[in-house]
């Protein structure tokens, strides 16, 4: 079972290139996550609705993207093919990421027609007649989609896509290349860590890292959204202190030689569907200027890294998280461990 993903703006041509690719690739079915946006309307209340600009902002879209996708390989297998505009790298990352949790790769493709043709496409979209105020809901919010492609182009999109430029290219055209680079093995899986999903409760440690300004080491793990510590779930049978060691080293490099110390025990409560469990925190103490310079780039695991001030952690970090590391941090002051209950100091 397999994913090929086809990404770009608005206007360039997804839906018709994947009606085409499914003639091409045997056992192949088309899923568009469109229909998933249809039936919002239908699940959540109009104020909440209106609370977003985009559907892909809310965090049941993605699910259910995600566990349709799931489904429907289950029930048919082959290759599923799914036309949907990505250009959020936090969005990819959660989406691809929890399809890999589930050994299902995914193969990303991205068709990308000259600007000047995009935009000569969006012009002569047709808009349905039924349709109040087409011409604003459906052409403008293409044309207003055109910067943020821009700039994902620049920053991520073609370096983790392949490209099939589509400017001269009908879609039977780019469905031919697509399949061909597809069967050649020109288009590999994305290289995204699989962690499974949860089934119950974990544990995980997490390890403080500083630099010399005492600024805290933060990780941006490409299989999830948000900013992290390094660190990770412990193994069955794991000491947690030693499985933040090793997962320090997996992900940074750096060799810890003494276990750290514990500085707060944390509950996490479960928000389905995540299950929560035991997050512990622990002092991996102060990173002399060759260690912190030595950090290992971002592999498949990272995307970036960065030493950050308590201020700084606040924009980054889940508002659970956040507290969690400033309640570590006084405890570092103080020489004590703390429990907590989601970031909240108890006893």
């Amino acid at each position: 079972m397999t994913v090929v993903w086809i990404n770009g703006a608005f206007g360039a041509g997804k839906t018709t290139t994947a009606r085409e690719l499914i003639d091409l690739i045997p056992n192949s079915t088309l899923f568009d996550p469109e229909v998933i946006g249809g039936a919002l309307p239908h699940l959540l209340p109009p104020k909440r609705l209106a609370e977003v600009g985009d559907h892909q902002d809310l965090r049941i879209w993605r699910r259910l993207v995600i566990d349709t996708a799931a489904a429907l390989l289950s029930e048919v297998g082959g290759t599923l093919v799914v036309p949907m505009t990505l250009l959020r790298q936090e969005y990819r990352d959660e989406i691809f990421g929890a399809l890999a949790a589930r050994r299902i790769p995914v193969h990303h493709v991205l068709l990308a027609p000259a600007e000047t043709i995009l935009r000569g496409r969006i012009a002569d979209r047709e808009v349905p007649p039924d349709l109040p105020d087409g011409e604003i809901r459906v052409r403008q919010w293409s044309y207003d989609h055109i910067e943020p492609y821009r700039a994902a182009l620049a920053s991520w999109l073609t370096a983790d896509a392949h490209l099939v430029d589509t400017s001269h290219l009908t879609p039977y055209e780019t469905a031919v290349r697509i399949a061909d680079a597809v069967g050649t093995g020109a288009v590999p899986a994305c290289d995204i860590v699989q962690t499974p999903e949860p089934t119950g409760e974990t544990l995980a440690s997490g390890v403080l890292l500083f630099d010399e300004h005492d600024r805290v080491l933060l990780v941006d793990p490409t299989y999830k959204p948000g900013w992290e510590f390094p660190g990770g779930v412990v193994e069955p049978g794991e000491a947690p202190a030693r499985a933040g060691m090793r997962e320090v080293e997996e992900e940074t490099g750096v060799h810890l030689e003494d276990v750290p110390r514990l500085l707060v025990v944390d509950w996490e409560r479960p928000a389905p569907p995540a299950y929560g469990g035991l997050r512990l925190l622990f002092d991996g103490g102060r990173l002399d200027t060759a260690a912190a310079e030595g950090l290992l780039l971002p592999g498949p695991e990272l995307r970036g890294w960065r030493f950050v001030t308590e201020a700084e952690a606040a924009d980054l970090l889940p508002p659970v998280r956040y507290e969690r590391l400033r309640w570590a941090l006084r405890a570092r002051e103080r020489g004590a461990a703390l429990y907590l209950e989601a970031g909240v100091p108890v006893g």
